[in-house]
C-alpha cells in the first residue's frame, strides 16, 4: 500500500480536519490519517501523488508534498517561527488600536452617534477599523473564501462573521444614524479590532505551545547525519547521505554519529544507543556486530558498511512509526470528531435564531441586542478545542513514551493500555536477558568420550537453523572447541518443544521433555526416562535441554539466562499500581518457579505450547481482566496478537514486534510500568480536554446568546467573548503539554 504525506498550512481547526478525512472517504480503497497538531495529512491505497493534491485543493485545503520528513520539520519550524511573529505583530497592531477604543467607553467617553462631529470621528475610526480588518485578519477571511469555495465552512467562517457583522453594523450607523432608533446608534469597532487582537495573540501563543508537542519527532529527526565519511578508491571523502549506497564502507570518528545502518568490518568502540533504546550504558562493537543510525560513537574508530538505506534504517522505521501513531485516532476522541463535523454550521444556526428573539421578543435596544448576541455567538464558540482535546494529548504520549523507548503503533493501544489490570511477561528475553549461556553438559556414561565432540558440532549444526535464544547459546558453546560444524540433511521445529533433524545420516532430536515423550525416548537401557536426574538443573533457575540419537537419551544439556537487573523493582512497581503479573512461558514448571521467586512473581504458568499461551491470555480475558502481554519470540506471536495490548521487546523477532501494539527499544522492564502510568495519564489528559472543550462551548454558547440577561441585566461583550475563544484552544494546548514533564 502507498503512502503519500502532504503538508497542509492552512489546516486549523476540526471543521478542517473533518473535511479532509469526509473528502478521501469518498474515495474507494482510501484512508486518510489527518495530524491537527503537525498539520499533516497521510494518505494510504493506490493515489497518486497529483490525484490527491488536486482532492486537497478542490477541498479548499491546498498541500504540498512532503519527501524528506527532516527537512520538512525545518521547514514547519520555520514556517510556524514566521508565523508566530507575523501573528503577534498583528496582535499588537489590533491591540494596540483597540485597546484605548474599548478603556475610552469603559471610562464614560461617547460610544454613540448623536452629533455629526462623533459621525465624523467615529467614521473615521471606522476606516482605521476596516484597515485593521483587512490588515490583522486577511488570513481568516482567505480562510472562510476557501472554504465556502469547497462548500463547508470552517473556523474562520465564524471569526469573519463575528467581526464582519459588528464592523458592518458599526459604519451603517455612522453612515446613516437616521435609519436606526436612538437607543441603537451604538458602534462597536472596538470589538471588531479587539477580537482580531485576541485570537491572533492566541493562535501565536497556541504555536509556542503546539511547537512544544512534536519535540520528541523533532529530536528523533534531529538524530538523522546529513552527511558521512565514505572510504572510496582515492581515500576518505564526505559525501551527502542520500548518495550513499548499500555495501558502500564508511568510517566512524570517535564522536560521530552513526549515518545509516551497518556492520562493523574493523575496529572497536563503544555506542552510545541511549536516545534509541533508553538504555544508559554505552554498547560495545565489534566486528561483525550491527549499528543504528542515529547512535553515537565513542572514542574508537570504526569502519562499517551499510545495510540499509535512508528511509529503511530503524531510525527512519521509528520516526515513521511515532508520526503514525501521533495522527492515529482513540475511541475516546470519535464523540468529538461527529460533533466537529456539524459544529459550524449548527453554530451559525443558533446564532442567528438567538439574534433573532432578541430582535422579536427582547428588551430595547432589541437591535443593539440582537447584534451583540450575534457576535458573541459566533465568537465564542470553539471548534478549535475540540478539535485538539485528543491529538494535542495523543501526540505529547507518543512522543514521551519514544524518548523512554517504547513505540506506540496507535492511540487505540493507549486507551487500552490504560485499562489493563493484568500483565503476562514471558520468561526469556522478556525477565531475563535473553542471552543464554550454557552451563553443564552431562553425557550418559556409554558415550565414548571421542563421540562427544562430533555429536556436539551435531547438535549445534542443527540448533543453527533454530531462533530460539537457547539455540544460539548451544552453537556459541559448541564453537569454542570446534572450528567448523557438519552440515545438516534434514530439519524440523516443533514449535514450543525444541528440534528434530538429520546430522551425518543419523537421526538427532533436542528440546525439552514435552519433545522427548512425543518421540517416546528411552534410556539407554530402555527404560523411561529419569526426570528427577535434571530437576536439581531447574531448581536452579536453569533449562535442562534433552537430546535422543536414533530414539535413546545420550545428554542433557543445562543452560541459565541472567535475569534482567531491573526485573525485580519493576515487578514491584506493577504490582504497586495494582496490577497482577503472571508469568507465562513454555519453560519447565522448577526452572520458571526459580525465575519468578527472584523476582517476585507468585502467579507462575509453565511448560505451554505457542497455541496454549493464547488460550491462556484469552481465559485472564474471561476472568475480567484487561491484559498485557509482553514477549519476544515467534512463539509469542499468538498471545500478543490476542491480548488486549501487545508489548514486544525490540530485541525480538520480527514477527512479535509486528504482531505487537507497542515495542520495547529498551531492555529495561521498569519502562513497562511507566508506560503503563503513561497511558492512564493520558486517558486522565484527554477527559480534562474533553470535559473542559464540552463544558466551555456547552456553556460559553448559552451565555453569548443572553440566557444570564434576566439575572445580570447584561449581555457578554463580543471583546469577552474572543478572548475566552482564544483562551480555550491555549488551555487545551497547554494542558496536553503537561503530559511531557508529568510524573509516573
Amino acid at each position: 500500500m502507498s503512502q503519500i504525506k502532504l503538508y497542509v498550512a492552512n489546516m486549523n481547526c476540526a471543521g478542517c480536519v473533518a473535511k479532509i478525512e469526509k473528502t478521501f472517504a469518498a474515495q474507494q480503497g482510501i484512508e486518510a490519517r489527518v495530524n491537527l497538531a503537525d498539520k499533516q495529512v497521510t494518505v494510504k491505497g493506490a493515489m497518486s501523488t497529483d490525484t490527491a493534491l488536486e482532492l486537497m485543493a478542490n477541498a479548499g485545503y491546498p498541500a504540498q508534498v512532503v519527501i524528506d520528513a527532516k527537512a520538512a520539520a525545518e521547514e514547519k519550524r520555520r514556517e510556524d517561527a514566521a508565523e508566530y511573529r507575523l501573528r503577534m505583530r498583528q496582535a499588537l497592531a489590533a491591540l494596540a488600536v483597540g485597546v484605548p477604543m474599548m478603556l475610552w467607553g469603559l471610562l464614560g467617553g461617547e460610544m454613540m452617534i448623536n452629533s455629526p462631529s462623533m459621525q465624523l470621528g467615529w467614521g473615521i475610526m471606522g476606516l482605521v477599523t476596516l484597515a485593521l480588518l483587512v490588515g490583522t485578519g486577511r488570513h481568516f477571511y482567505q480562510g472562510m473564501w476557501r472554504a465556502l469555495k469547497a462548500k463547508t465552512t470552517n473556523m474562520d467562517t465564524l471569526i469573519v462573521l463575528g467581526t464582519s457583522t459588528a464592523w458592518a453594523y458599526s459604519m451603517l450607523v455612522v453612515l446613516i444614524p437616521t435609519a436606526f432608533p436612538m437607543d441603537t446608534r451604538h458602534v462597536y469597532f472596538e470589538a471588531s479590532v479587539m477580537i482580531l487582537g485576541l485570537i491572533n495573540l492566541g493562535h501565536a501563543l497556541e504555536l509556542k505551545a503546539r511547537g512544544k508537542t512534536s519535540e520528541a519527532v523533532q529530536r528523533l529527526l534531529g538524530l538523522q547525519s546529513s552527511t558521512a565519511i565514505r572510504i572510496g578508491e582515492k581515500g576518505d571523502e564526505e559525501v551527502e547521505i542520500d548518495q550513499l549506497k548499500l555495501g558502500d564502507k564508511l568510517r566512524l570518528r570517535p564522536g560521530d554519529r552513526v549515518a545509516l545502518d551497518g556492520v562493523v568490518e574493523s575496529g572497536q568502540s563503544l555506542l552510545d544507543e541511549a536516545m534509541l533504546t533508553g538504555e544508559p550504558i554505552p554498547v560495545l562493537k565489534n566486528i561483525g556486530d550491527s549499528l543504528s543510525a542515529g547512535t553515537v560513537n565513542g572514542n574508537g574508530s570504526l569502519v562499517y558498511r551499510v545495510t540499509a538505506g535512508l528511509k529503511d534504517t530503524r531510525l527512519a522505521k521509528i520516526i515513521a512509526l511515532v508520526q503514525e501513531a501521533q495522527t492515529s485516532k482513540m475511541p475516546i476522541g470519535r464523540l468529538a470528531d461527529k460533533i466537529s463535523a456539524v459544529f459550524v454550521p449548527s453554530v451559525v444556526v443558533i446564532s442567528l435564531l438567538a439574534a433573532a428573539i432578541w430582535y422579536f421578543v427582547g428588551p430595547e435596544p432589541a437591535l443593539s441586542h440582537a447584534l451583540v448576541v450575534l457576535t458573541s455567538v459566533l465568537i465564542i464558540a470553539c471548534p478549535c478545542a475540540l478539535g485538539l482535546a485528543t491529538p494535542m494529548s495523543i501526540m505529547v504520549a507518543v512522543g514521551r513514551a519514544a524518548q523512554m523507548g517504547v513505540l506506540v503503533k496507535n492511540g487505540e493501544a493507549l486507551q487500552s493500555a490504560s485499562q489493563v489490570d493484568c500483565v503476562v511477561l514471558d520468561k526469556t528475553g522478556t525477565v531475563t536477558l535473553g542471552k543464554p549461556q550454557v552451563t553443564d553438559v552431562n553425557w550418559l556414561s556409554v558415550m565414548a568420550e571421542e563421540e562427544q565432540l562430533p555429536l556436539l558440532g551435531a547438535i549445534a549444526s542443527l540448533e543453527q537453523h533454530s531462533e530460539h535464544p537457547l539455540a544460539s547459546a548451544i552453537v556459541h558453546y559448541a564453537k569454542q572447541s570446534l572450528t567448523l560444524l557438519p552440515e545438516t540433511q534434514a530439519f524440523t521445529n516443533h514449535q514450543g518443544k525444541g528440534i528434530e533433524g538429520q546430522v551425518d545420516g543419523v537421526t538427532l532430536l533436542v528440546g525439552n521433555l514435552a519433545l522427548m515423550m512425543a518421540f517416546n525416548v528411552v534410556e539407554e537401557d530402555g527404560s523411561g526416562l529419569e526426570v528427577e536426574a535434571t530437576s536439581h538443573f531447574a531448581k536452579q533457575g536453569k533449562t535442562p535441554i534433552y537430546v535422543a540419537k536414533a530414539g535413546k537419551l545420550v545428554a542433557t544439556i543445562a543452560l541459565a539466562d541472567p535475569i534482567k537487573p531491573d526485573a525485580k523493582s519493576a515487578i514491584e512497581a506493577m504490582q504497586q499500581q495494582g496490577i497482577r503479573v503472571v508469568l507465562l512461558t513454555g519453560d519447565n514448571p522448577l526452572t520458571a518457579q526459580a525465575v519468578a521467586d527472584s523476582v517476585g512473581i507468585t502467579e507462575v504458568i509453565a511448560g505451554v505450547l505457542p497455541e496454549q499461551k493464547q488460550q491462556h491470555i484469552k481465559a485472564l480475558q474471561q476472568q475480567g481482566h484487561r491484559v498485557a502481554m509482553v514477549g519476544d519470540g515467534i512463539n509469542d506471536a499468538p498471545a500478543l496478537m490476542s491480548a488486549d495490548v501487545g508489548i514486544a521487546m525490540g530485541s525480538g523477532t520480527e514477527v512479535a514486534i509486528e504482531s505487537a501494539d507497542m515495542t520495547l527499544l529498551s531492555h529495561q522492564l521498569i519502562v513497562i510500568a511507566n508506560l503503563l502510568a503513561l497511558s492512564r495519564a493520558t486517558i486522565t489528559n484527554i477527559k480534562q480536554n474533553l470535559f473542559g472543550a464540552f463544558v466551555y462551548n456547552s456553556l460559553g454558547i448559552p451565555v453569548a446568546a443572553g440566557v444570564l440577561y434576566p439575572l445580570t441585566g447584561m449581555l457578554l461583550s463580543p471583546v469577552i467573548a474572543g478572548a475566552a475563544m482564544a483562551l480555550s484552544s491555549l488551555t487545551v494546548v497547554t494542558n496536553a503539554n503537561r503530559l511531557r514533564k508529568q510524573q509516573l
